[in-house]
């Protein structure tokens, strides 16, 4: 007997009843002949006995679709978020796919909202750009579990384990941890790491950074880990904040920032102080972005590999729209590019 009407199904709760995964499901929504025919036939019973109606895979067949993706960014003007989205859009569009983009800003409401406002121009899934979608505290993440029995997720430098969310990443933690190392071998003594975030790629770094610090066997000390919380682009107070840290008696040779804005505060610091770099003072920031050529001597800089990420991101989203079993989480390695800010 049919329980039609009864409760409102999700892609998820079928795989769930059929004992079979989420990509199985569309798989067979899809029509894909690579499917076992007791297999099909366990999901078809489910979706006839619950009066599932097929949401965003079903699309894929050209039932009311849109080829549209939602796309979340919290900060448009971000250079990294920025570029991100872009690629992104980009690539979509290769792939036959429109985009409809949100800019939620970091309050925890809002992000919510405009995951409801995606879902319900009926996207056939929803791209999360940056880490700072994902809280550590486990109640803020509920609308994303909310949203990804509706449509596949997909997250850009952020890991979030959940059925039908897909995320593409760059080892942050590794990356920081092998940059700290690099200035400690270059002769730095005191290494100071200036981030501004703490988010789950945020906390990524600066448990790098502890990490480094400890295995060059330096001690540990927490005044050496700063929290700059002003204005994100404002590098002349990134600077004034520095300025300030030195002055109340912390001395520092070095600086890992978090990002190269930051990184172009502690090069502004540095010319400030009448430091000679990279021999009195060496500086890396993070993502390798245009602003590495912007000074001088340009800045040394962690290339996470954005663009591979956003290849990567696309790739697993057309594949999942598709039926294909498609890899959960794919990390990447980043690369320190050695420039001028720090010893060959």
């Amino acid at each position: 007997m049919s329980q039609k009407g009864l409760s409102l199904m999700t892609i998820y709760d079928v795989s769930e009843k059929a004992g079979v995964s989420i990509a199985t499901v569309s798989r067979v929504l899809n029509g894909n002949a690579n499917v076992k025919p007791k297999t099909k036939k366990k999901v078809m019973d489910v979706i006839e006995e619950y009066g599932y109606t097929p949401n965003a895979f079903a699309r894929g067949l050209g039932l009311n679709t849109m080829n549209t993706i939602g796309i979340l960014c919290a900060d448009s003007s971000d250079l990294y978020l920025a570029k991100a989205v872009y690629y992104i859009e980009q690539l979509l569009r290769e792939n036959g796919y429109n985009s409809i983009l949100c800019c939620t800003g970091y309050d925890t409401a809002t992000k919510k909202s405009s995951m409801e406002l995606l879902l319900s121009k009926r996207v056939d899934s929803v791209i999360m750009v940056g880490s700072n979608f994902i809280s550590d505290i486990s109640e803020e993440n509920q609308y994303i579990r909310d949203a990804a029995q509706q449509v596949p997720i997909m997250l850009l430098n952020a890991d979030f384990d959940y059925p039908n969310v897909y995320c593409t990443l760059c080892d942050d933690y590794k990356s920081i941890l092998e940059a700290t190392q690099f200035l400690f071998q270059s002769g730095a003594q005191n290494v100071l790491y200036l981030y501004n975030s703490q988010s789950y790629s945020g906390l990524k770094k600066l448990s790098g950074y502890q990490s480094a610090v400890l295995q060059s066997g330096h001690d540990f000390r927490p005044e050496y880990i700063q929290l700059y919380q002003g204005e994100r682009e404002d590098i002349e107070a990134i600077t004034d904040f520095l300025i300030q840290l030195n002055a109340n008696g912390l001395d520092f040779d070095g600086i890992i920032a978090s990002d190269d804005i930051l990184a172009m505060g502690a090069i502004k610091y540095g010319r400030y102080k009448g430091l000679f770099m990279p021999d009195d003072f060496a500086v890396i920031g993070y993502n390798n972005s245009l602003l590495t050529s912007c000074c001088e001597p340009p800045l040394t800089s962690v290339d996470s590999k954005l663009n591979t990420l956003c290849v990567q991101l696309v790739k697993t989203q057309m594949g999942v729209l598709t039926g294909t079993d498609m890899p959960q989480k794919v990390i990447f390695s980043g690369e320190l590019i050695k420039r001028g800010t720090t010893r060959s």
